[in-house]
């Protein structure tokens, strides 16, 4: 049986360009519907925060201002009931090592730029899967948090790898816009990572070796399958 760890981020604000705080916090769909995919096929999956936080569920990501159905978010809050006690006790990044699983899987909302991307244990914690072969997975904002991984003469660690994230178009259609602290297809291009997109709002995960990512809440499901593959393969 696979184990993977789920990287949440902590946050439930945020600062924007303007100087204003913003309620944040993880995108329902990206965790209820990647975790429901991973331990219906029999993985374990086992949560991690920075410092043991309890996550913070984004309420726009429950409501069709974000764009998600009455149905649908009903669904999702009931997942995320159902794994409620997980989500109540999760680890610290600090204390888990990357040896003790079989991949890092990091689903997005905008709280992983206020954490993750610059989050020292995590940081290392990636450095330590990637140099291991261990399958690294990210989803929509959540490859912000792929920031965090330095080389030790301070480089991207995944500079040169093909990748997708959330894309700037996304953010200026249906995100913060102009307001967010800072826009993740660019500021992963800034880094020397080959970011590869698909059109705004579709499935689109991208591979790259142990490299796994996923565009948008559209793509959760796809990169949880993939991710499930991938292990499979190994």
């Amino acid at each position: 049986m696979s184990k993977i760890l789920m990287v949440i981020s902590g946050a439930d604000s945020m600062k924007l360009a303007d100087g204003s705080a913003h309620p944040t916090g993880y995108w329902a769909e990206e965790v209820a519907s990647s975790h429901k995919v991973l331990t219906a096929a029999g993985a374990e999956v086992v949560i991690a925060t920075p410092g043991a936080a309890r996550p913070t569920v984004d309420a726009l990501s429950l409501d069709e201002r974000g764009g998600v159905s009455p149905s649908d978010a009903q669904e999702f809050r009931a997942y995320l009931d159902s794994i409620a006690d997980q989500l109540g006790h999760p680890l610290s990044l600090a204390e888990v090592q990357a040896g003790d699983y079989d991949a890092i899987y990091i689903p997005g909302g905008h709280a992983p730029m206020a954490d993750l991307a610059q989050d020292a244990d995590l940081g290392q914690l990636l450095n330590e899967a990637n140099a291991q072969g261990k399958l690294v997975a990210a989803l929509c904002h959540g490859a912000a948090a792929l920031l965090s991984a330095t080389r030790s003469d301070g480089t991207f660690t995944f500079a040169d790898r093909t990748l997708t994230s959330f894309t700037d178009e996304e953010e200026r259609q249906g995100g913060l816009g102009d307001n967010t602290p800072f826009f993740v297809e660019s500021q992963l291009r800034k880094r020397g990572a080959a970011v590869k997109t698909g059109a705004a709002w579709s499935n689109t995960v991208v591979e790259d070796g142990n490299l796994i990512t996923g565009q948008n809440p559209q793509s959760s499901t796809s990169i949880a399958e993939a991710v499930l593959k991938a292990l499979t393969g190994r």
